[in-house]
């Protein structure tokens, strides 16, 4: 049976036996993949090490009946350490990686990769405050899977904006004829902060308020999850925004 290589995020990892380990990871080539490392957790192992949640390697996987066997392993970004040395990059990193493991097969794209590689460096960089790192990760996992919110005109019947009231149901921002009583409210601010955590726009993301970071937070995480038809656990330990944080 055929070898093959591709470039990897490990995601997660569970036990084996006693020393082998099924390890799950979003590949650039090949969409999602599980498969066995073998011997990884004996001290002696040459690449345990590379295998570990939030590192990005280059792997060279034999094809197997079931599951594939992985035969090598290069490491191509070493964030692991950098990312657990700090709680709030630790919860976010998680919250990034059962995000991707949520993904269909037919989302996990080479643009998801990218993605998550370019959110778990920033993390291990502490280039941005966590909770934006993530907010800005989710919205834009999101569109590439084709559920960009609307933050313009309304998402139900296009009437220019801008609105403030945001359904998470309905697809994003909606006009005052579309909301459904109780609908969430939000102001420009926060519309504003929402836009530029999609377009990446970072000097305004981090001159942001905690209020409006906070409830864009919010508003994300519900828009994720219900678009992922269930909750991403690891949202309940990541921390609340915070002014200044890093």
């Amino acid at each position: 049976m055929p070898t093959y290589r591709d470039e990897v995020v490990v995601l997660r990892t569970h036990k084996l036996g006693e020393a082998d380990r099924i390890v799950t990871m979003l590949s650039r080539r090949h969409g999602k993949l599980r498969a066995v490392a073998k011997g990884v957790r004996r001290t002696s192992s040459r690449f345990g090490s590379r295998l570990e949640p939030f590192m990005v390697a280059d792997v060279q996987l034999y094809q197997g009946r079931s599951l594939d066997i992985i035969q090598q392993a290069e490491s191509l970004g070493s964030y692991g350490a950098d990312i657990a040395a700090h709680y709030d990059r630790y919860t976010t990193a998680h919250a990034m990686v059962e995000t991707a493991d949520r993904l269909n097969e037919a989302e996990a794209t080479p643009q998801q990769y990218l993605l998550l590689v370019g959110g778990l460096r920033a993390l291990a960089r502490g280039e941005h405050a966590s909770r934006s790192v993530l907010d800005s990760y989710l919205l834009r996992a999101m569109a590439l899977s084709g559920w960009a919110p609307g933050l313009g005109e309304c998402a139900r019947c296009g009437r220019p904006g801008p609105h403030d009231t945001f359904v998470a149901q309905q697809g994003g921002v909606v006009c005052g004829d579309c909301a459904p009583t109780g609908a969430a409210r939000v102001d420009r601010a926060t519309v504003g902060l929402l836009q530029s955590l999609m377009a990446g726009e970072w000097e305004q993301v981090d001159a942001a308020s905690a209020g409006s970071s906070a409830a864009a937070s919010g508003l994300i995480a519900a828009y994720a999850q219900w678009h992922l038809e269930r909750g991403i656990r690891s949202l309940s330990h990541v921390s609340a925004p915070q002014e200044g944080a890093r």
